[in-house]
């Protein structure tokens, strides 16, 4: 029998103090790192594959072992979706690829917005479920919306839906991207169909479930969800 998971333990009890001026930082810098040669390589694939097909792409980023990018393919047979996870271990947990319209690569995700954006590839819609809290108040950097290539989520456009069990998380995402012009919602979240093993888990240890949606940009300016 699966133990229940435990809810996340941090001594940060609300949105942490230095997060608006980290995120106004990161908004006037440019986020560079070198090229290692497995995301040189996943770049190479993924350039390969979005070239022999069309269609929207929807991007399924820190996706674990792509049970939710199957699951968001099947969901959308006329999309692209694109799932990322740095784990070669998670991602070969996945098995045989089900259908034509999904690719999984073993990359870290913030190069290949990089390149998207180099190449002003825009997504319809951006999927981040459950990414690793890192829940200490000295982690601040580690967390998306407090890291330096934020600005690259940002600007692949499309919507943006962020899942987790740790409603900090959840809010200081939804403030960060409020503060970078994308205003969206908070809510509690029961899923119908768990999309990961994850928010299974979490669900079937009787955690509160939060989301974050924020719709495409429009004009230059955000409309309300």
């Amino acid at each position: 029998m699966q133990q229940p998971s435990r809810s996340i333990s941090s001594s940060q009890v609300g949105i942490h103090p230095k997060l608006a001026s980290l995120v106004k930082r990161h908004q006037h810098s440019e986020w560079r790192e070198p090229l290692a040669p497995h995301n040189q390589l996943a770049i190479a694939a993924l350039e390969e594959w979005l070239a022999k097909g069309s269609g929207a792409l929807i991007v399924d980023s820190f996706c674990g072992t792509g049970q939710s990018t199957a699951a968001l393919a099947a969901m959308y047979p006329d999309r692209r979706v694109l799932g990322i996870d740095k784990s070669a271990h998670r991602l070969a947990r996945h098995g045989e690829q089900s259908t034509d319209n999904y690719l999984l690569l073993q990359a870290d995700c913030e190069p290949l917005w990089a390149w998207m954006n180099a190449r002003q590839i825009q997504v319809e819609a951006h999927y981040l479920l459950y990414p690793n809290p890192w829940p200490k108040p000295s982690q601040l950097k580690r967390r998306i919306h407090g890291h330096p290539a934020f600005p690259l989520l940002l600007a692949m456009g499309g919507r943006v839906e962020l899942r987790s069990n740790w409603q900090i998380y959840v809010e200081e995402f939804g403030l960060a991207m409020g503060l970078s012009g994308r205003l969206g919602v908070v809510k509690e979240y029961q899923p119908t169909e768990p999309l990961t093993l994850f928010e299974r888990k979490y669900q079937d240890s009787g955690h509160t479930l939060w989301l974050f949606t924020a719709s495409r940009p429009c004009d230059g300016n955000q409309m309300m969800v």
